[in-house]
C-alpha cells in the first residue's frame, strides 16, 4: 500500500541524493554560514567603516538622487529599492539600519537626514517607514564622492541584474568617526565613535610622519567623542594600551552640575549620559535603587527632559556632599558605564582582524590613495578621448575646404575622410556631427584653447601618477578640505576638547572620594542579629536573639548561622570553594518575613556551600584551611570583596574548604577524619593574603575535620554536645611537628571528632 516516495528525476537520478557523513555536511554548511556572517553582515570594512547593509542603503539613496539639497523621500521607498535591488533580507532589518544612520544619539556624524520620528534616547523605536522620510547628509556625500568616477570596484548584485560597490570612496575615516558594533560567529566588534576633525589631524600626522607612535596619535585623538557627550575618566595609560592593541574598555560617566534650591538645599542635574545608555532604563534603575534602599544617599529622581536631557537627583540630606552622592551612584548605576573596545574589522582583502588605531588609519589612507589614483586614471582616459576628438577637429579646420567638398560630393564621406586625413572612426563621426555655426574662426580658437588646457591637465595627472610624494600630498589636501566641511556641522552640546577641536565628550580624572565612609555615616548604628538559614535565606533581626529555637523558617528549612552584628558592619561569608563575599548589614532584609535568598545578593553557585558567616572586624586574623589538610593565617582585611563574584582567597581541590576560624592564642590543635589530633605552635603557619598554605597534618585517607586555637596558659579544651566546656589537661602529649600524623584523640573526646558541635 505504502510506496516509497522518490525525489523528482526517478530512482536512477543519482544527482538528487548525496551520500555524505552528517558531521562533514554540517561542518561545511556551518563554516559557510560563519564566513557569510563575518564577511557580509557583522564586521565593518576598515576602509569605509560600513557593513554591507549600510553601504547598500547609501548607494540606493545615491541612485535615487536623495542629495542634501533635494527633497526627502519616504523611507519605505528607500527600503524597497534596497531590498529589491541589493539586499535580499527583511524590510525591518534594512529600516533599522537606515534609522540608526539618522539618529544623532547613535551616530557621531549622521549620514542620513531623517524627517519624522526616528526614535529617541529613551529607547523608543522609530515610526513605521511609511510615515518617515529621509535624504542623505553632507557627510554621506563625502563618503560617496567619486563613486561615479571608477573610484572603487563594483560587483554584481544578488540577482545579477544590477551592480553595487564593494566599498565606498569614503572621504573621511568613517570607521572610527561613527564606530560600529556587531556579533559574528566566533568574533565580535565594538568600536567607539570619535571626533572626525581629530581623526583627520591624526591622518595628516601620519602623512607627514609615517613612523609616528600611538602615543603621538593620541595627542591628536585623545579618545572617543561620543554623540551623547559625557565625561571619559579612563586613565591615559589604559587608553594608550587600548588604542595600541585594539582591545580594551573606556569608562564614561554622566555629566552633571549642582543646582541650588535655596535654604542650603540643592539638587543635581544630569545633562549628559553615557553612550548607548537608555535614559528611561537609567531612571528606572535609579528608582529601584531608592526603593531597595541600596542608594542610601539618594532621596528622589525625576526626569524633566524635553529636547535636552535633564535628570533631577535629590539627595536624602542636604549634608551629603554632591561629589560623594555621585560617586556612590556611579558605582551602583549606569551613570557610569564601560564601553568595550574591540577594533575587529575586515581589511582590504576581506580578512577579519583586530587593529590598533594606527593600523586602522594607515589602512584608510591607503584606500584614499587608491581612490585618488583610480579617479585620476579615469579622468586621464576621458582627457585622452577628448584630445583624440579635438585632434580630429583641428585637422578638419586646417583642411576645411576639402572637408566640405568631401561631405558635399562623396557618396561615403565618412570613409573618404578616414582615408584622406588618416582619421579614426570616432574623429570622423565628430567632424560629420559638427554644425555649420561651429565652423567659425572663434570656435577654432576655443578648440585650440581647450586642447592646450587638457594637455596641461594630462601632463599634471601623469606626473602625479608617477610620483608617490605628489599622491600623498593630494590625499592630504583632500582631507583638509573634508575637515573644513565637517567642522561646519555644529551641535548645541559642542564644547572644547584637549586638542582645541570642538566636540561633545570631555576628559577628566575620576575624583578620589570615600563614598563608603559617607554611606556609613548616613546609617544609624543599631545592634542586629543576622540569621542565615540552612537553605541560604538571610535576614536581620533588631537587637539580640536570646532563644534561637523560636525562629521560624520555611518548611524543610532550619537555622544555619546566627551572627550578632551592627547595621554599620560588613558581613563576611566564607564558602566551600575558598571565596569570601561581603554584604553590607544595612542592606539586609528585615526579619519580619523569611528574608531573601543570599544568592540573589552574591554570585554563588547552588553547589557551593556557605561554611561560615561573621561580621568584619579590623585587625583580626583568620585561620583558613582546606579539607586536603593545608592552611595559613590571613588578616581579615584581605577577606573584604567589592564584587558580587566575591574574592578567591583559599586554593582548594574538589574536597573544598574545611573551616575559617578566628586565630587566637599561640597554639593550634587539628584533628582529621581518622580521629588523630596534632598540636603545634600557631607561629609555624605563614601569614598570607591568599593561596594554598602549608601542610597541617598527614593523612593516609580522609582529610582535615576540625581545629581550635588556644593559649598555652589557658590550655586546650573542647565543647561537648550539651554546650559545656571540657578542659584538656594532658594536651601537651599531643604536641608534634607540623605536617605530622598526630595521635588518636583522648578518652571522652566527642565521637563527632570535632572540638565544638557543628
Amino acid at each position: 500500500m505504502n510506496k516509497p516516495v522518490l525525489p523528482p528525476g526517478g530512482p536512477g537520478d543519482g544527482d538528487r541524493i548525496l551520500d555524505e557523513p552528517l558531521s562533514e555536511a554540517l561542518s561545511k554548511r556551518y563554516l559557510a554560514y560563519a564566513l557569510s556572517t563575518i564577511g557580509s553582515r557583522a564586521l565593518p570594512d576598515v576602509r569605509d567603516g560600513l557593513k554591507p547593509v549600510h553601504r547598500r542603503v547609501l548607494h540606493a539613496m545615491n541612485n535615487m538622487r536623495l542629495n542634501p539639497e533635494g527633497a526627502a523621500r519616504k523611507c519605505a521607498k528607500v527600503v524597497g529599492e534596497v531590498m529589491g535591488n541589493f539586499h535580499p533580507h527583511g524590510d525591518q532589518s534594512i529600516y533599522d539600519a537606515l534609522v540608526r544612520l539618522a539618529q544623532e544619539f547613535s551616530q557621531r556624524v549622521p549620514l542620513v537626514d531623517g524627517q519624522g520620528n526616528f526614535g529617541n534616547i529613551d529607547g523608543d523605536s522609530a515610526a513605521a517607514m511609511r510615515y518617515t522620510e529621509c535624504k542623505m547628509t553632507a557627510a554621506a556625500m563625502l563618503l560617496l564622492d567619486g563613486i561615479d568616477e571608477d573610484a572603487v570596484d563594483f560587483k554584481p548584485s544578488y540577482d545579477g541584474q544590477d551592480e553595487e560597490p564593494v566599498v565606498l570612496p569614503s572621504g573621511f575615516p568613517n570607521l572610527l568617526a561613527n564606530g560600529s558594533s556587531g556579533i559574528a560567529v566566533g568574533m565580535a566588534t565594538s568600536i567607539p565613535p570619535h571626533n572626525p576633525a581629530e581623526l583627520i589631524d591624526a591622518c595628516l600626522l601620519l602623512l607627514s610622519k609615517p613612523e609616528a607612535t600611538t602615543a603621538e596619535i593620541l595627542e591628536r585623538v585623545p579618545g572617543p567623542d561620543f554623540p551623547t557627550g559625557g565625561v571619559i575618566v579612563e586613565p591615559r595609560e589604559s587608553l594608550l594600551e587600548t588604542y595600541e592593541t585594539g582591545r580594551g574598555g573606556i569608562r564614561t560617566r554622566a555629566r552633571w552640575e549642582r543646582e541650588e534650591t535655596g535654604r542650603g538645599t540643592y539638587q543635581i542635574i544630569v545633562t549628559e549620559i553615557p553612550y548607548q545608555v537608555k535614559k528611561s532604563d537609567l531612571v528606572e534603575q535609579l528608582a529601584d535603587l531608592i526603593e531597595s534602599k541600596k542608594a542610601a544617599l539618594l532621596g528622589d529622581v525625576r526626569d524633566e527632559s524635553a529636547e535636552d536631557i535633564r535628570l533631577v537627583l535629590e539627595p536624602k540630606s542636604k549634608n551629603v556632599e554632591p561629589e560623594v552622592l555621585m560617586e556612590s551612584l556611579f558605582k551602583l548605576s549606569a551613570l557610569e558605564s564601560r564601553f568595550p573596545v574591540n577594533i575587529n574589522v575586515l581589511d582590504a582583502k576581506g580578512t577579519p582582524g583586530v587593529m590598533g588605531i594606527k593600523q586602522a588609519l594607515i589602512a584608510f589612507l591607503a584606500h584614499r590613495r587608491d581612490v585618488l589614483t583610480r579617479r585620476a586614471r579615469n579622468r586621464l582616459s576621458k582627457i585622452e578621448a577628448r584630445l583624440h576628438i579635438l585632434d580630429g577637429l583641428l585637422i578638419a579646420y586646417l583642411n576645411l575646404d576639402e572637408v566640405i567638398r568631401i561631405v558635399r560630393y562623396e557618396d561615403e564621406p565618412k570613409k573618404k575622410l578616414i582615408e584622406t586625413f588618416a582619421l579614426s572612426e570616432i574623429q570622423a563621426d565628430a567632424i560629420l556631427n559638427t554644425r555649420l555655426r561651429q565652423l567659425a574662426k572663434l570656435e577654432e580658437m576655443e578648440i585650440r584653447r581647450e586642447h592646450a588646457e587638457l594637455v596641461e591637465e594630462r601632463d599634471g595627472i601623469l606626473a602625479m601618477l608617477a610620483s608617490d610624494k605628489k599622491q600623498w600630498e593630494l590625499v592630504g589636501a583632500g582631507l583638509r578640505q573634508v575637515r573644513a566641511v565637517l567642522l561646519k556641522i555644529k551641535h548645541p552640546h559642542d564644547k572644547p576638547r584637549p586638542t582645541g577641536v570642538i566636540g561633545r565628550t570631555i576628559f577628566e580624572d575620576a575624583p578620589v572620594v570615600d563614598a563608603e565612609a559617607a554611606l556609613e555615616a548616613m546609617i544609624v548604628r543599631e545592634p542586629i542579629t543576622v540569621i542565615l538559614s540552612d537553605r541560604g535565606w538571610i535576614r536581620a533581626a533588631k537587637g539580640k536573639i536570646d532563644d534561637p529555637s523560636e525562629l521560624k523558617f520555611k518548611e524543610g528549612d532550619k537555622l544555619g548561622f546566627l551572627a550578632p552584628a551592627e547595621t554599620t558592619d560588613k558581613l563576611l561569608l566564607f564558602t566551600s570553594d575558598g571565596r569570601f563575599f561581603t554584604i553590607s548589614c544595612a542592606n539586609l532584609p528585615s526579619a519580619r518575613g523569611h528574608g531573601e535568598p543570599v544568592r540573589m545578593m552574591i554570585e554563588l553557585d547552588d553547589k557551593v556551600k556557605i561554611i561560615d558567616m561573621f561580621p568584619f572586624k579590623a585587625g583580626r586574623k583568620r585561620f583558613l584551611a582546606s579539607k586536603q589538610g593545608y592552611g595559613f593565617l590571613m588578616p581579615e582585611e584581605e577577606a573584604l570583596a567589592n564584587r558580587k563574584a566575591g574574592k578567591q582567597v583559599l586554593t582548594v581541590d574538589a574536597a573544598g574548604a574545611a573551616f575559617c576560624l578566628e586565630a587566637v592564642g599561640d597554639q593550634l590543635a587539628v584533628i582529621g577524619d581518622n580521629g588523630k589530633i596534632l598540636i603545634f605552635p600557631l607561629e609555624e603557619l605563614p601569614e598570607m593574603p591568599r593561596g594554598k598554605g602549608v601542610k597541617l597534618q598527614a593523612y593516609r585517607e580522609g582529610g582535615l575535620r576540625d581545629a581550635i586555637s588556644f593559649t598555652t596558659d589557658g590550655g586546650a579544651f573542647w565543647i561537648d554536645t550539651a554546650g559545656r566546656r571540657r578542659d584538656w589537661t594532658e594536651w601537651k602529649d599531643w604536641i608534634g611537628k607540623r605536617a605530622g600524623a598526630g595521635k588518636l584523640s583522648p578518652k571522652g573526646f566527642p565521637t563527632s571528632k570535632r572540638f565544638r558541635p557543628k
